[in-house]
């Protein structure tokens, strides 16, 4: 009887069903199907032998990962690239669009808007190419202001201290508008009557933001810093690797990077998927740890 009812309701709104058809075929032939190669990280994988035909392994790769020299300094890179952007970066739009939200002036708004919103749309090859002209020793604007004000020329794309800032501020300027959409959607969907009841009280505009408008973002503010921190470990590889040279690896090489290295152009494809293998784990368990407590200590989040 069960069974019956259920297909006459799937009957019923079979355009629904197949409307979710399409994104569910698309995460299991993309997302779950894949999983499959995953187990090379187990085997000692040759292309000859295909993935079953290869040699077990069990967890020497991942034992050769932690106790290669480059180990630490990967994981250091990669933590404190991401903590920065995650300090920084999270914040930002927050603060962009609390500011935005108390401006009167729609045509100031709007420009505002736009100006910060426009650089989301960059691609990342144009866009380190800006960074790097930007703050080439001899053309760019930045060593002139450096000169102008009788400074020496700085390399800054060759001191490896300087990595670290120039990736996370640029990011910031590129997705600050972006992010600062989402929020001010949040603060839109506020029920007016609450600013009514503040005006009345004579609460200021400091008060008005600290009790109205960031408890009504929290729940959105909430749900992006879980999915922020579950991809901790995942710096993006594009604006690294284009950014990389000689002289600032020290600082700038992350697990992504590496991973590429050493799997791609080094078809060392085994070792390559053991290391990212234990990237994702680790990405899995922050993300259901912050999920878990944002539950606990607060009634958003992802599930």
């Amino acid at each position: 009887m069960a069974l019956r009812d259920r297909g006459k309701r799937v009957k019923r709104h079979w355009q629904l069903y197949l409307l979710v058809l399409l994104p569910l075929a698309y995460l299991i032939i993309f997302k779950y199907v894949p999983m499959y190669g995953a187990q090379i990280a187990f085997r000692d994988f040759s292309p000859v032998k295909g993935i079953l035909g290869s040699d077990w392994a069990g967890f020497k790769h991942f034992r050769t990962f932690f106790e290669s020299p480059n180990f630490w300094m990967l994981i250091k890179n990669t933590l404190v690239i991401s903590l920065y952007s995650l300090l920084v970066g999270f914040p930002a739009p927050i603060l962009l669009a609390l500011a935005l939200n108390e401006v009167r002036g729609m045509r100031f708004k709007r420009l505002v808007q736009m100006v910060t919103f426009a650089p989301y749309f960059i691609s990342t090859i144009v866009m380190v190419s800006m960074i790097i002209l930007f703050l080439s020793p001899r053309l760019g604007f930045v060593d002139h202001i450096l000169n102008a004000f009788g400074m020496e020329s700085v390399n800054f794309m060759g001191v490896p201290s300087y990595f670290s800032s120039i990736f996370v501020w640029s990011n910031v300027w590129q997705g600050i508008g972006y992010g600062a959409v989402i929020y001010l959607a949040a603060l839109s969907g506020i029920n007016v009557d609450l600013y009514e009841a503040a005006r009345v009280d004579g609460a200021s505009r400091i008060r008005k933001v600290w009790h109205i408008d960031l408890p009504g973002i929290m729940p959105a503010a909430t749900v992006l810093l879980i999915l922020n921190v579950g991809q901790i470990m995942n710096v993006g590889f594009e604006k690294i690797y284009l950014m990389q040279n000689p002289l600032n690896t020290s600082t700038s090489e992350v697990i992504s990077t590496y991973v590429y290295k050493i799997g791609l152009l080094g078809a060392n494809f085994s070792f390559s998927a053991a290391v990212d293998l234990f990237n994702s784990v680790i990405n899995l368990i922050l993300l259901l740890t912050v999920n878990y407590a944002a539950r606990r200590l607060s009634e958003s989040s992802l599930w």
